[in-house]
């Protein structure tokens, strides 16, 4: 398996997401925003991202190990990286998870919250994604989205949600997401494909997909068309060429005008 990897970062602030490939492994997380709000972390978000993926990558080196397995022993080893943080405040830093493995003919998939991971093979495209999220608070999230980016009222209006958000998050009446307990690897969503049916693969972020998802500006088979002709450079910046015509989330309201945008792209 070849992985091409780019990640850049929506706007001023770090880039809370993070990507690794390796010959048998692709690896993206996607931090959660924490709209200013406290986290009970002193480290913050692309510490955890960063940390999480690290550990990610070396225990499913062993291609025999289920991926919730591997991801639940990640969660664990992070969490004991900094056992002075409140790892019980609901803010505690959090991420979503997507992992595409290849192992003895089959590729092994693993998605968390709504990172997807798409899959192209002759019959089309699969798109394997964990959309729990959105079955929650839709209140609220319709709120954010009445608000132009960058203004107060829209501000306001996500650290509401966020706060909402979290008292749901990794709970059975709300969503899942990578936090500080390794429970939550065991509600991902897992599967295995035959690798012969796939002819190539992208595990992305939600700054990308969104091009697909949310702005109706792409199909999945121009997305991977862009992927062969430019790599994953040139599809990111396909996405922010599209966000440059509405900075203010007038067409496509969203939670930021632009957000971290990562792709792994896998070919055979």
């Amino acid at each position: 398996m070849r992985v091409c990897v780019e990640t850049q970062g929506g706007g001023a602030n770090p880039n809370e997401d993070w990507v690794a490939g390796t010959s048998t492994l692709a690896v993206v997380l996607d931090g959660l925003s924490t709209a200013g709000l406290s986290t009970g972390c002193r480290h913050g978000v692309p510490w955890y991202v960063a940390h999480l993926g690290g550990h990610l990558v070396a225990a499913l080196a062993d291609l025999d190990r289920p991926l919730a397995d591997g991801l639940a022993d990640s969660l664990e080893r992070v969490a004991a990286a900094h056992p002075e943080c409140d790892l019980g405040d609901p803010g505690t830093p959090s991420a979503t998870v997507a992992i595409l493995r290849q192992r003895h003919g089959v590729l092994d998939h693993l998605v968390l919250a709504d990172s997807p991971i798409v899959l192209e093979g002759a019959e089309g495209h699969t798109v394997i994604s964990d959309l729990r999220v959105d079955e929650v608070l839709s209140e609220l999230r319709a709120e954010v989205e009445r608000h132009e980016t960058h203004t107060s009222a829209h501000r306001e209006a996500l650290q509401r949600l966020v706060l909402a958000q979290r008292q749901v998050r990794n709970t059975p009446e709300g969503y899942w997401v990578a936090a500080a307990s390794p429970e939550a690897a065991q509600h991902a969503l897992t599967g295995t494909t035959q690798t012969r049916d796939v002819h190539s693969a992208a595990v992305l972020s939600d700054g990308v997909s969104r091009l697909v998802t949310e702005y109706g500006m792409a199909t999945w088979s121009d997305v991977f068309a862009t992927l062969l002709a430019g790599g994953p450079r040139e599809l990111i910046e396909a996405v922010r060429k599209v966000e440059a015509t509405d900075p203010s989330g007038l067409r496509w309201p969203r939670y930021k005008s632009g957000d971290d945008a990562t792709v792994a792209y896998c070919r055979w």
